[in-house]
């Protein structure tokens, strides 16, 4: 009996590997910020690391008279949903005020704080008036209509806003969060940029407070992709929660303290937290001001909120009164539909609420007795760990990491072979014709992104139509980023009820001129270097010559080169233009193996950003 019984336990341990595997959290990190850079819209820069990605979205706002290029795609889609990205935002930066030395020590923090100023840069773009923000570029139905490129979107770019006459107190309030909470994060390395985020926060939470209204009954097409079922109660809270965090004023508190009650944020005990119902967020906030001591006068209404952050808790945990389901594997499961983003978020949770309770020397209160904070992390490390590999199927669900990962991702940029590797326009309904339909894996690796995960009892399938499961999401990546962090730098003595100083991280930043600029094209075998040779003041202004070498580095000869130039506000010689970009001029054939291509530019500016868009080698 005894050797059968040991007969049975190698048996399962030869069926369970994945069940014993140990993770590298700092590639996990490195990778779940990289997946942000193919999210980007816009002019990429010279240091975009995704080098299947282009320019796009160059014209977004422009028919509204505003500039609103740039800021993030939400998901696998060409929209700028801006409350889902606001979220995001709040929560890279919560992650970076919480486990910010943890990323520098690792060498991350830099590019994490680089992710966040892309989101931020935007949203200041579409805040141009203390009572206007504009919370969506594209329309989601005209978009779900076309599988394109986002460098060929050929779908509609209006742009929605909110205002006095058609409030958004819920996107105000978010955007307000965010604002508020990155301003922390540049509080050191960039205190002017800190200061203007912290200006637009207070305008916009003074916009969603004075004019309330849902945000998705003034901009009526998000609601079939980003309604706000919450309401508004959560975001109100959620933004003056940011702004004592990021200001210390007292006016601030009171507001938490004041309306506790009347938001909800006393009253509601969630079992979700995402970028609709935020009241968990909030209370898990409220509760650290509450164990910092800075409660004042409102303790009494700060502990009723500690009571529904630590519900939030036990309910994670299988210990408390509504307890969320979990699958078979362990895995927290809420919804079919992308149920790994409230994985993520839940994590996040149980990871900073673990610290807080950690530095105070507290437990946590469930029906069933006490939690201590170890019960919290190690929870959280294990949900962590299951979207890493640590389940029945031994799959990651973090795309690019580990050995067997989703290769059909619902995405169309890495669906689509690069507008770098062959430029050919992609249609709107061809897309889906050839690439949407195609069996085989993606052309282009989505690296670090988090996908929808699998169902109720651990299934999964790896197809592209299957957008429930094999959809990738910012708000899937943007909690896990503190995690990581934790998970791979430790808590090292931290006290996480401390003011907040981050160390000043090294920023990415664009090649000096006469650098060697490596070609971000997919499988590239050219290089370009660009030289400022000369330059001279006219009427006020300084100008810059700028030489441009391409340089062929392959064994054969290159024909049809297309060059793409963005950020060009002068004249150009050397080149004859071409379908969107630049061609090699009439006289110059092909490029040979080991020859050079020069032409030049000029203009008042730092050098423009080129790269080759495309090629026939023979």
């Amino acid at each position: 009996m005894g050797r059968v019984m040991l007969l049975a336990h190698l048996l399962l341990f030869a069926l369970a590997p994945a069940g014993l595997a140990l993770h590298d959290y700092g590639k996990a990190l490195s990778k779940s910020i990289l997946f942000f850079e193919a999210q980007r819209s816009g002019y990429l820069p010279s240091n975009q690391r995704i080098n299947w990605r282009g320019n796009s979205g160059l014209l977004d706002g422009k028919a509204n008279r505003v500039d609103l290029v740039g800021g993030y795609y939400d998901a696998g889609d060409n929209v700028k949903f801006g409350l889902p990205m606001a979220f995001t935002i709040t929560m890279m930066s919560w992650g970076i005020v919480e486990y910010g030395k943890q990323m520098a020590a690792s060498g991350e923090l830099g590019h994490a704080m680089d992710a966040v100023k892309w989101g931020t840069d935007y949203l200041i773009k579409a805040h141009p008036e203390p009572y206007v923000l504009y919370g969506e570029v594209g329309d989601g139905n005209t978009d779900h209509y076309c599988w394109q490129r986002p460098e060929d979107m050929t779908t509609s770019r209006q742009a929605y806003r909110i205002d006095v006459e058609h409030p958004g107190s819920d996107l105000a309030g978010e955007t307000a969060a965010a604002m508020a909470a990155a301003s922390i994060v540049f509080r050191r390395s960039d205190p002017s940029y800190s200061n203007q985020l912290l200006t637009h926060a207070r305008q916009l939470f003074e916009f969603a407070d004075k004019y309330r209204g849902k945000y998705d009954g003034s901009i009526t097409v998000a609601q079939k992709y980003y309604r706000s079922v919450s309401g508004y109660g959560d975001e109100l809270l959620w933004a003056a929660a940011w702004l004592y965090e990021a200001t210390d004023e007292s006016s601030y508190l009171d507001y938490l303290g004041n309306n506790g009650d009347a938001l909800g944020g006393t009253g509601w005990a969630m079992t979700e937290f995402g970028w609709d119902v935020k009241y968990a967020g909030v209370q898990v906030l409220v509760s650290k001001f509450l164990l910092q001591g800075k409660a004042a006068q409102h303790s009494s209404v700060f502990a009723n909120y500690r009571q529904n952050a630590e519900s939030f808790m036990c309910s994670c945990l299988g210990r408390g009164s509504r307890n969320v389901q979990r699958t078979p594997g362990g895995l927290l499961f809420r919804q079919r539909w992308n149920n790994l983003q409230f994985v993520t978020s839940a994590s996040f949770l149980l990871t900073v609420y673990s610290d807080y309770l950690l530095s105070s020397g507290q437990n946590a209160r469930c029906s069933s007795g006490t939690a201590a904070p170890s019960e919290l992390f190690d929870f959280a490390k294990s949900q962590v760990d299951y979207i890493l590999g640590n389940n029945p199927r031994g799959t990651s669900y973090m795309v690019g990491y580990g050995s067997t990962y989703p290769q059909q991702v619902h995405h169309r940029a890495s669906s689509i072979v690069s507008v770098k590797v062959d430029p050919t326009f992609v249609s709107c309904r061809g897309g889906y014709a050839t690439w949407f339909s195609r069996k085989a894996g993606d052309p282009n690796l989505l690296d670090g992104a988090i996908v929808g995960g699998p169902d109720a009892y651990d299934n999964f399938a790896d197809e592209r139509d299957n957008y429930e499961q094999t959809e990738p999401a910012t708000y899937n990546n943007a909690p896990l980023l503190g995690v990581l962090a934790r998970l791979n730098g430790g808590n090292g003595g931290f006290n996480q009820l401390l003011p907040v100083v981050l160390p000043k991280p090294t920023i990415p930043t664009k090649p000096k001129s006469g650098t060697k600029t490596p070609v971000t094209g997919a499988f590239s075998p050219f290089t370009v270097k660009q030289t400022a040779t000369t330059s001279w003041i006219a009427k006020g202004r300084t100008y810059y010559r700028y030489s441009v070498t391409v340089t062929n580095n392959s064994p054969k000869t290159a024909k049809g080169l297309k060059l793409t130039i963005s950020k060009l506000y002068g004249p150009l010689w050397g080149l004859e233009k071409a379908r969107n970009g630049y061609g090699l001029p009439s006289w110059i054939e092909s490029l040979p193996s080991g020859k050079s291509l020069e032409f030049v530019y000029i203009h008042s500016a730092a050098q423009a950003d080129v790269w080759v868009a495309g090629y026939t080698l023979v």
